[in-house]
């Protein structure tokens, strides 16, 4: 698909225990601050979008911490996604009107994938974005659910088509494989996504450099990069992750 749209700069935080954190392919979780704080700094730092991840309520079978999202919401003037254990049509409803403008399903897009019509039937394809987080398997790649730890055995290409069918308005597609490693993006995993889907990618997992960026965008073809420690440790500013990308030819908000 051809976008001729402004590629997006998206911060994440991933939040466990009500405090942001950084691992490596899902593990080792390191503090990284705290998550109001973090949201109010990333809005003025002139990111496009945030995206708020509570990365073990899937696994620890639970809801949302509405109370955290809330407050981030008053902070932030840009668009919040949210995800982490959305299983119903109730939560998403709570989390938009809690301030949320994107929930970002994953768990229960594989285990109801019916909720993903009826979402995007009620909100609009705009508000649905299901995040699918692969890991390579032989020549292709696989779909995890409950933050990583349980392997699906879907093929994820052909989950990600069907999802598009069923209404997501985008896809927010975390590498395992390169999570945190810093070594840069799975550039065909994203690639292959963008070619054969024609909803929006966001790219996640392996952001090291403004190179690697830059590359995802542009051979990967993902339409939005998401970062997490090269901002939370101040290594780069979305600033200079924009400053780079238009000198390099890419257009993007400044």
């Amino acid at each position: 698909m051809v976008n001729l749209l402004a590629k997006r700069i998206i911060p994440c935080l991933d939040v466990t225990g009500g405090r942001v954190v950084k691992g490596t392919k899902f593990v080792n979780l390191k503090d990284a601050g705290d998550p109001v704080g973090l949201a109010k700094y990333y809005d003025e730092q002139g990111a496009d979008e945030l995206s708020f991840l509570d990365i073990t309520a899937s696994y620890e079978n639970r809801k949302i911490i509405m109370d955290i999202i809330k407050k981030v919401a008053k902070q932030v003037f840009i668009p919040l996604s949210v995800g982490g254990g959305i299983n119903s049509i109730e939560t998403i409803r709570e989390l938009l009107n809690a301030g949320a403008e994107k929930v970002s399903i994953g768990t229960a897009a594989v285990k109801n994938p019916n909720l993903i019509r009826e979402a995007s039937q009620k909100f609009g394809s705009q508000a649905i974005v299901v995040s699918i987080d692969a890991k390579r398997k032989n020549n292709a790649w696989t779909v995890y659910i409950k933050g990583g730890r349980e392997d699906a055995n879907i093929d994820a290409l052909g989950f990600g088509k069907k999802m598009e069918k069923l209404g997501a308005g985008e896809i927010l597609l975390n590498s395992i494989d390169m999570d945190g490693t810093k070594q840069g993006y799975d550039l065909k995993l994203n690639k292959k996504f963008s070619e054969e889907l024609n909803i929006p990618i966001i790219a996640s997992g392996g952001a090291g450099t403004l190179e690697h960026i830059k590359e995802v965008l542009t051979e990967g073809k993902a339409d939005a990069a998401l970062a997490a420690s090269i901002f939370h440790y101040k290594k780069y500013t979305i600033i200079d992750v924009k400053k780079y990308l238009k000198k390099n030819k890419i257009e993007v908000r400044i």
